[in-house]
């Protein structure tokens, strides 16, 4: 849940209403007319009752999703639960959750009302310890729900003595403008009037107090009038709630300069949050210089019209949901909307191709949490593209670049909703169609869902070779190896692993990939036992990795190499090498590469004479619970799947049935932090691009400065 950042003013009836009814019910909806304060009423609400949740309270932000198909995928991330499946989300949802016991805040339900209340429905009746408290303009409809009303706040005094909660926002929000700004006797009948004039909306009331730089109260109050009558009469058909809502926002606009006005219709075209380099390329040009956006965005914050988000060494910037809408019309009316929505898809195409060229060196980290931070802005750019006419080759340049992402940062079933999408769009055998095509056949491979992998890459090879396009041909057959690998066919992986990499040297690649390439060749040696050449590849890797500074695919390489110790009876080396692959993949959120190494880990608990069967059988569980999020266990592979039968079999040789049961059980109840805990030994990874000091193993490639080439 987020801190507040400001005092929340009032509201003690409807808090007391809340917190009564998530006591008794499951399902609470605020509603209530744009503006009012249903966000933040939630919020504090959900804060007080987290510590009766044995999980505690998650906020999920609706609002930045337009896709009904994406809302279960940003209530996954909202929990921080990964999930690489091609499973529906909203069944990934229901597994990961049947045993928690938390609260659940969904805000901004009202334009995908249907797809919401279909969620709250199947996770309501599947999760017993699940509760629900939602916002949204309209109820959602579901039975079990209670819903609160949240009117405007009044702006007459409850009791004699008291001052009108619409007057203390308003004088709380102008002390943050003019910190000498009392109410005074001189001054409260003005500024009750002002709050009844606004109706007591929250939002209106704020942005009014932001405009006490350049106006009086007095000033405030006289030029209400004529802002009401003229956009209420733009607005004869809305709803009167709307009306009043969106008077407050156009006079807030008519406040605004003409390039204030112009910056703010622009910035309309962000989803979620967005930094002011995004800024700067998306709004400048016809009428408003890049030099000038900074100013403006400042000018935008001080009147609430944008909200400021994060540290001060990585400050972004946000819209309330309503604010944007309304810049939106304005856009739309000024008939700039297209050109703005281009260059929103460019910036965020950069920001994928770049992302993508420097996954593969020492900055994956921070890349990884970069792309995080856009991954609204990257929906909003996909759907863009998705849905114009004439874009859909750069819907699978798009999609197909943000490959890093989607496998590196536990998305694969969100890339290949995408890429799914896109394939049906352009049929035409482009380049951009045969990346998309072995990057769809990757993730499907990821997910042992051979059956889709399989024809895909195929396709891939068969248009490469029709078209000459060496690179398609070098990632086609080296996926195809993949594909053959968790097929247990480890002659013929080695075989197409082989093919691919010579296709790489000739045509001069070096990237993450053909690392994997490298990796995955040293594995199917391993498979095959010849540890000789195997062996030889993965400590190709390293050195590799530790030259550019790589981390994702030193990782995987990591479990290569603990497989190989532990084949060897090097038991130490291994269980450090094997925490190590763990360590780092967490930073990326990676399920696959974590999962991979902790059945290696519960493995080496067998091994010697400080055996410990009960720690092996839970780690097993915990990676049981992590597999349901990946897919198949072991991709369905009877050779991947080896560490792990071995190890059942000594544990249960050696446990007697109750303790294998217990010991098992108490690893499924793990969640993804508590599980990689464990299998480190009770340390937890620092966040992506925290140092490694006191950690045990393998340290990770040294991460020097780098000198990016664009």
């Amino acid at each position: 849940m987020p801190a507040e950042v400001s005092r929340f003013i009032g509201r003690e009836a409807e808090l007391r209403a809340v917190d009564g009814l998530l006591e008794e019910s499951r399902l609470v909806t605020v509603t209530g007319p744009g503006g009012v304060g249903k966000s933040r009423l939630a919020l504090r609400a959900a804060a007080a009752a987290a510590a009766g949740h044995a999980d505690g309270a998650w906020l999920a932000e609706v609002g930045a999703v337009q896709d009904p198909l994406l809302l279960g995928h940003a209530v996954l991330e909202a929990l921080r639960l990964t999930d690489h499946t091609a499973r529906p989300p909203l069944d990934v949802l229901v597994e990961q959750l049947a045993d928690r016991r938390l609260l659940l805040v969904l805000d901004g339900c009202e334009h995908l009302v249907e797809a919401c209340a279909e969620l709250v429905d199947v996770l309501l009746r599947a999760v017993p310890g699940l509760k629900v408290l939602a916002t949204s303009r309209q109820s959602l409809r579901v039975p079990g729900e209670h819903l609160v009303l949240l009117a405007p706040l009044s702006a007459e005094p409850a009791a004699p003595g008291t001052e009108a909660e619409a007057v203390a926002l308003f004088a709380d929000r102008a002390a943050a403008v003019l910190p000498d700004f009392r109410i005074t006797a001189a001054n409260r009948a003005e500024v009750s009037l002002l709050c009844r004039r606004l109706d007591g909306i929250p939002l209106a009331v704020e942005l009014a107090a932001g405009r006490l730089r350049a106006l009086s109260v007095e000033q405030i109050t006289a030029r209400l009038d004529d802002r009401f009558r003229v956009l209420t009469g733009g607005w004869r058909t809305a709803p009167p709630r709307h009306q009043t809502l969106r008077t407050t926002i156009g006079w807030s606009h008519e406040l605004c300069s003409m390039q204030e006005r112009l910056i703010w219709a622009r910035l309309s075209v962000f989803a979620g949050g967005f930094d002011l380099d995004a800024a700067e390329y998306v709004c400048a040009g016809e009428g408003l210089e890049a030099d000038e956006v900074l100013d403006l965005v400042d000018s935008l914050v001080d009147k609430s019209v944008l909200l400021r988000d994060g540290d001060p060494s990585a400050v972004r910037f946000r819209m309330l949901d309503t604010l944007r809408e309304y810049g939106a019309q304005w856009l739309r009316a000024g008939g700039d909307e297209h050109r703005l929505l281009c260059r929103h898809r460019d910036w965020y195409l950069g920001v994928a191709t770049w992302g993508e060229v420097e996954w593969f060196g020492p900055r994956q980290a921070e890349t990884a949490e970069r792309t995080r931070l856009a991954h609204a802005n990257l929906r909003a750019a996909l759907e863009f593209c998705l849905t114009e006419p004439g874009e859909e080759q750069l819907a699978l340049v798009l999609a197909g670049t943000l490959w890093f992402y989607w496998v590196g940062s536990g998305h694969l079933g969100e890339g290949r909703h995408w890429l799914d999408r896109a394939l049906a769009l352009a049929p035409e055998p482009t380049g951009a169609r045969a990346k998309a095509l072995w990057v769809t056949g990757y993730m499907a491979t990821l997910q042992g869902d051979l059956v889709r992998a399989r024809p895909a890459l195929e396709e891939c090879r068969r248009q490469a070779l029709d078209t000459g396009d060496d690179r398609a041909l070098a990632y086609a057959v080296h996926r195809q190896g993949c594909a053959a690998l968790i097929g247990d066919e480890p002659q013929r992986a080695a075989e197409l692993f082989e093919e691919a990499l010579w296709h790489y040297n000739t045509i001069g690649e070096l990237n993450s990939n053909v690392l994997m390439a490298m990796f995955e060749l040293g594995v199917a040696y391993l498979f095959l036992g010849d540890t000789e050449r195997g062996d030889l590849w993965i400590d190709r890797v390293r050195e590799i990795c530790e030259e550019h500074g790589e981390q994702w695919a030193y990782a995987y390489g990591l479990y290569a190499m603990a497989y190989s110790k532990w084949a060897g009876g090097e038991i130490r080396l291994a269980r450090a090498f094997a925490r190590e692959c763990v360590r780092l993949n967490h930073l990326f959120r990676d399920l696959l590469g974590i999962v991979l190494a902790m059945d290696v880990l519960a493995l080496l608990e067998t091994e010697g004479p400080d055996a410990d069967l009960v720690e092996a059988r839970v780690l097993q569980g915990a990676a049981h619970r992590l597999w349901q999020a990946v897919g198949t266990p072991f991709f369905g592979s009877r050779t991947f799947g080896g560490p792990h039968r071995e190890c059942e079999q000594r544990a249960r040789a050696g446990l007697t049935a109750q303790e294998f049961t217990d010991a098992f059980r108490l690893g499924t109840g793990l969640g993804l932090d508590a599980a990689v805990r464990r299998a480190l030994g009770g340390e937890l990874p620092g966040p992506p691009g925290a140092g490694g000091e006191g950690r045990s193993g393998p340290r990770p490639p040294a991460r020097p400065s780098p000198v990016p080439a664009r």
